[in-house]
């Protein structure tokens, strides 16, 4: 196979051992280039960002950045196979989405079964948009458990933000701005699909383009002759819709 047709890869994996495995492996298949090798997420992000390549081994559990904020982050534009083991969502999750994995520890056969997966993803198959990763970034959670922190990419740098300094996410056609101690990120993603990670206990959908950290709320003020807005703390305002009234009634139980 010529040097162009070469299937570019990245391996990313904390563990040394498992990286060595994936290198041996790798090795056996001369279309297989390895360009970069990463031990954390935020190497993953930076190496994927500006490498581009066409495969990525990806391991789940890291410290810094996990997998799936990895490729929340990257994108989808490459084939992702996932590397661990353990985590029963995430490998529900996969089979589902037809995103493939290698549950370790793994031989040459269940990796020979992955390629096959990789030649079809390179070969033009369509790959989850960002709305789905987030669907399995959801489902590999399990029942009951939301965000603690958003990450968001500007560039090759990762910005985390801890759910409890949210203050607000605005809708932004197929983005959402993230408003956080006085700064706006932007980050690729569906407002509905942001609202399904994040507690509906202290985070809550007052408008169509607007969700809001009940605990930044001061007031609640008419707005016009029938519209109401939010006051935060820090004087910031915005829309609520009359559902959303609605909701903030039922949710502070009349403090309003």
């Amino acid at each position: 196979m010529s040097e162009q047709k070469k299937i570019r890869t990245v391996v990313v994996d904390d563990e040394d051992l498992a990286r060595q495995v994936l290198r041996e492996l790798i090795s056996a298949h001369p279309e297989l280039e390895i360009v970069a090798e990463c031990a954390n997420g935020f190497e993953a992000v930076k190496a994927i960002t500006e490498l581009k390549p066409d495969l990525v081994f990806l391991d789940i559990q890291m410290p810094k950045l996990d997998g799936f904020e990895v490729l929340e982050l990257v994108g989808t534009e490459m084939a992702i196979v996932f590397a661990t083991a353990y985590d029963e969502y995430a490998l529900k999750a996969f089979e589902v989405h037809a995103v493939d994995y290698l549950l370790k520890p793994f031989g040459s056969d269940r990796f020979e079964k992955a390629l096959q997966t990789v030649r079809q993803r390179v070969g033009g198959t369509s790959a989850p948009d960002a709305n789905k990763v987030a669907e399995i970034s959801r489902a590999a959670r399990g029942p009951g458990q939301f965000l603690d922190r958003i990450v968001v990419r500007d560039g090759t740098r990762v910005h985390i933000i801890p759910v409890a300094k949210l203050d607000y996410a605005e809708a932004q056609d197929d983005y959402v701005a993230l408003c956080s101690e006085g700064r706006k990120h932007l980050k690729q993603q569906t407002i509905a699909s942001l609202e399904a990670s994040l507690d509906p206990a202290q985070f809550l959908r007052i408008h169509r383009s607007y969700i809001v950290n009940l605990e930044r709320i001061a007031k609640i003020e008419p707005f016009g002759k029938d519209s109401k807005v939010a006051v935060l703390k820090d004087g910031t305002q915005l829309p609520v819709s009359r559902s959303g009234y609605a909701r903030l009634c039922e949710v502070l139980d009349g403090k309003l």
